[in-house]
């Protein structure tokens, strides 16, 4: 129980519904006892009746004798009312407590999954973490609602109902408890057999749940190869082994119910047979054997329930270490101040080598440069050399291994994070569209924006005349990551959300990849009158992207191997020459 100690803390936030759910329960079961009592007493008014019919030699019930059952049965019916009515009031407050506690605890892991770092993303897969906030959490919402619900009622109804049968008689009250503890040890190993294989059930749907989502997302590359038939096999064996799992779970499912039925009428019969015996021997009358089998009916379910809510704390215990295991991860990168601040744009860097902890790749080794403001810094390299990784360290997604990044004269280490994040953008090579208008898409980073404003950044993007080609223009909805646009379409969106933030410091990741090297040069050629006083960096595999930039500096195996303008850089005759020269005759070839 030591995981699910830890919620403690918000029993405390909601102790007038956990104080008021306990009352609300205790006020329930002691409605609940008040039946069997008159039960019994209309028994043995029956039973009066009857010895006085037999002495006096008449038939019938007399009108005393009417009015008197008359009065139980009006009793038992008010206390079930009033039983119902304060279990109602119980469910108010001690359910929709663990409902108030699911929101918060979403909200504590949501929150907490934002602060963490970019390592802690690539070391742990999506479905993962969507299992922890959504199953994870509703497993723990069981234990906080159902299972303590149950569990308080449980304690407060043995208490009372048990006290109250060993005061009529403590050998009949015996007899009748032992089947008890049985159907509830009974109970908890085919709840356990239960979850077990409901568990496997959920793992084969997860399974055939992943399956689907690929095969939509990739139904273009499966209609391309031919391939429906191959995957509608494979769909069937899946689904072949969801309906195994499934009728395994449901064989064990199906002896619940009798398993109940079979103690509970076990303990019937031996109230019946006992009170009996003890009833010839005047030792209680007929109305205790009535009383008795209902006092009895009333702590099955609550006895059989321990063994579920036993199921319900052990599945809620391990959701809860789960849970914590990322509550308690420290995020690699925290905001140290919370100062004002406003970025001019001048930035160096200082001998800065990363190594990636995950995998131990050695991304960047002592790379040193500076740009003022204003200026253009352009890096090139092939595939692998560390040029993304130089977008991450600038956004600070990651700290260097060593040396130091500088922003106006400060580490960046010691800057307003936040602040920082807000006044600088960054386009980066994998676009992220989300699943909304392409308004929206655009004036993601920024709170106040306007339709012109949009239109301008989509304009400066080289995105509007695509947008109005759309029927309904900047409020046409996106697919799931964008699917409705083009790979050039995702890149130029991306772009105008970039720079719709109107950045001090603009960050372009490879990032006009998929569009053709005419559409490139006339954003390149807006970007450099827009951005004459914004510090940009251009990461490219394209000469034709970058040389233009004030500074060129060529990576290589996370290395700096070049620098200079595009001029030096040709007359080096080096990587950056050679090449410019084998693009220049790809792209006169392709002319």
């Amino acid at each position: 129980m030591r995981h699910l100690f830890t919620l403690n803390h918000y029993f405390v936030k909601y102790k007038w519904h956990l104080l008021g759910g306990i009352t609300f329960v205790l006020i329930s079961v002691l409605f609940s006892v008040i039946p069997p009592q008159y039960v019994r007493e209309s028994f043995n008014a029956v039973e009066d009746a009857i010895k006085a019919n037999a002495n006096n030699g008449t038939t019938g019930v007399s009108k005393d004798t009417q009015r008197l059952i008359l009065m139980y049965g009006l009793i038992i019916i008010g206390a079930a009312l009033l039983k119902g009515v304060f279990m109602f009031f119980m469910r108010q407050t001690l359910i929709v407590m663990s409902r108030h506690i699911e929101y918060d605890l979403k909200n504590q892991v949501y929150e907490h999954y934002q602060k963490l770092s970019q390592r802690f993303y690539r070391a742990n897969s999506t479905g993962d973490l969507m299992n922890r906030i959504s199953e994870d959490v509703s497993r723990v919402r069981m234990y906080l609602g159902p299972a303590l619900m149950y569990g308080i009622n449980t304690s407060i109804l043995v208490i009372v109902v048990i006290q109250r049968m060993v005061a009529i008689n403590p050998t009949l009250t015996l007899y009748t408890l032992v089947p008890l503890p049985i159907l509830s040890y009974l109970i908890y190993r085919v709840s356990h057999l239960i979850n077990r294989r409901s568990e496997r059930v959920q793992a084969q749907l997860s399974t055939i749940s992943t399956f689907v989502q690929e095969t939509l997302s990739g139904i273009r590359v499966i209609k391309a190869n031919a391939k429906e038939e191959y995957l509608a096999d494979k769909y069937d064996e899946q689904a072949d082994i969801y309906f195994e799992k499934n009728e395994r779970l449901y064989r064990i499912n199906a002896l619940f119910g009798p398993l109940m039925l079979l103690l509970v009428g076990l303990s019937t019969i031996i109230i019946i047979y006992i009170g009996g015996m003890e009833a010839i021997r005047g030792e209680i009358t007929i109305g205790n054997i009535a009383e008795f089998i209902m006092y009895v009916n009333m702590l099955t379910w609550p006895v059989a329930s321990i063994g579920w809510v036993t199921s319900i704390v052990q599945r809620a215990e391990a959701s809860m270490e789960r849970l914590n295991d990322f509550l308690n991860e420290d995020p690699d990168i925290v905001n140290p101040s919370q100062e004002p601040l406003t970025v001019n744009g001048t930035i160096r860097w200082d001998n800065v080598s990363f190594t990636y902890s995950h995998t131990g790749i050695n991304a960047l080794k002592d790379v040193s440069f500076e740009i003022e403001a204003g200026k253009t810094l352009a890096i090139i390299g092939e595939t692998g050399s560390g040029k993304s990784t130089v977008a991450a360290l600038m956004t600070r997604l990651f700290d260097p291994t060593s040396g130091q990044i500088m922003v106006d004269g400060h580490t960046l280490r010691t800057l307003n994070l936040d602040a920082f994040r807000e006044q600088i953008s960054i386009v980066p090579q994998d676009v992220f569209l989300f699943s909304d208008t392409i308004a929206n898409n655009i004036a993601f980073g920024v709170h106040d924006a306007t339709p012109e404003t949009i239109e301008q950044a989509a304009e400066l993007a080289g995105l509007h005349q695509n947008v109005m080609d759309f029927p309904k223009g900047y409020e046409t909805r996106l697919g799931e990551r964008g699917v409705t646009l083009s790979g050039g379409q995702k890149q130029r969106t991306a772009l105008a959300r970039a720079l719709i933030k109107n950045p001090k410091i603009l960050i372009l990741d490879d990032c006009l990849s998929a569009v053709d090297t005419e559409t490139e040069e006339r954003i390149l050629r807006s970007l450099r009158q827009y951005s004459s006083s914004i510090t940009t960096i251009i990461i490219s595999h394209r000469v034709s992207s970058v040389k233009h930039a004030d500074n060129i500096i060529v990576l290589k195996n996370g290395q700096v191997t070049e620098r200079g303008n595009h001029d030096s850089l040709m007359k080096k005759q080096g990587y950056y020459a050679d090449i410019y020269e084998k693009q220049l005759k790809e792209e006169m070839k392709v002319n």
